[in-house]
């Protein structure tokens, strides 16, 4: 990830958006999810939360909002508050275990957030000189919260689609990722080398994003009403209710291991998908001076360095 996760969401653990994505990973789509198998019961563990504040989260408030002048500082200038699924790997996720990758998760007690969206909001802390703690939400719910104040950035492997350009900002991309499909492999699409191929098959996305939306690009499909998450994605398709799953391409290695049933579809050039997965920053609209150190610490991340981040981030994900 759409983000979710559009790399939603997705990947993968997602929820996008990757996201998307689409939630975007994106949104945004991706991973080992997270680690988990499609059906474990271990694998539950990276569904996301039902709302701003998680079950089993403390009651702290959200008090403090996000400024919209374009004064060059948000909230209160010291506490930066990322809006993110955690559980959306490799992405983000919930660990127990803090290190030297993690942050705090300000309204989960005793929890922390891993993962590449969580460097990244390290990265986008030390530029605006403020100290970086996450807040846990669902991925559909992170727009809202941001406009309403309850956090100062969204960094979910969310995508700057054109519906969400309409209510926020974006920085630029931080990781841009692509969109594919698994099947079982005791499916008569494993050997499928083209979206033609999946004509008539009945494809299932995530809800709010990319890897719904990316689904319309297969001719005559059976476009199946999303789920929301990615790992309802993984179950339905266990279950055998649809035919494929979309997912993000950057998180193959991990959705394999994990689902050693699966096949990710070997599309020949060109007869893939055509929509690509950008993660980007989401800010209230009106921060210009904000959204400006932003991208330039963005673009002082070279590409190999940005890569062996995700790769990491994959290595150390919940398995």
């Amino acid at each position: 990830m759409t983000q979710k996760h559009d790399f939603e969401q997705i990947n993968p653990q997602t929820n996008a958006s990757g996201r998307d994505a689409v939630r975007q990973l994106s949104r945004r789509g991706f991973l080992k999810v997270s680690g988990m198998t499609a059906i474990t019961a271990a694998g539950l563990t990276f569904l996301t939360a039902c709302g701003p504040a998680a079950q089993g989260t403390s009651d702290k408030s959200f008090s403090s909002s996000s400024s919209k002048s374009d004064t060059g500082v948000l909230g209160d200038g010291k506490t930066l508050r990322v809006g993110m699924e955690a559980a959306y790997a490799p992405y983000n996720w919930q660990t127990t275990q803090e290190s030297e990758y993690t942050i705090p998760i300000e309204n989960v007690d005793g929890a922390y957030a891993d993962g590449y969206d969580v460097q990244f909001a390290k990265i986008v802390g030390k530029a605006l000189d403020m100290e970086p703690v996450a807040v846990k939400m669902s991925f559909t719910g992170l727009i809202d919260a941001l406009n309403n104040g309850q956090i100062d950035v969204i960094i979910a492997g969310m995508s700057a689609t054109k519906e969400r350009k309409q209510s926020i900002d974006f920085s630029k991309p931080y990781f841009v990722g692509g969109f594919g499909l698994l099947v079982k492999k005791d499916s008569k699409y494993a050997s499928a080398k083209s979206l033609e191929d999946f004509s008539g098959a009945a494809v299932l996305g995530q809800k709010d994003t990319l890897l719904d939306t990316v689904i319309d690009e297969i001719p005559s499909v059976n476009h199946l009403t999303p789920v929301d998450s990615v790992p309802n994605q993984l179950s339905q398709l266990d279950q055998g209710t649809c035919d494929a799953i979309t997912y993000n391409t950057e998180n193959t290695n991990g959705f394999l291991r994990a689902n050693p049933d699966l096949v990710a579809i070997q599309f020949e050039k060109g007869k893939g998908f055509k929509e690509t997965v950008p993660a980007n920053v989401g800010l209230a609209k009106g921060q210009k001076k904000v959204l400006a150190k932003i991208n330039k610490a963005i673009a002082a991340v070279d590409q190999d360095t940005r890569t062996k981040m995700f790769d990491a981030a994959v290595e150390r994900q919940p398995s």
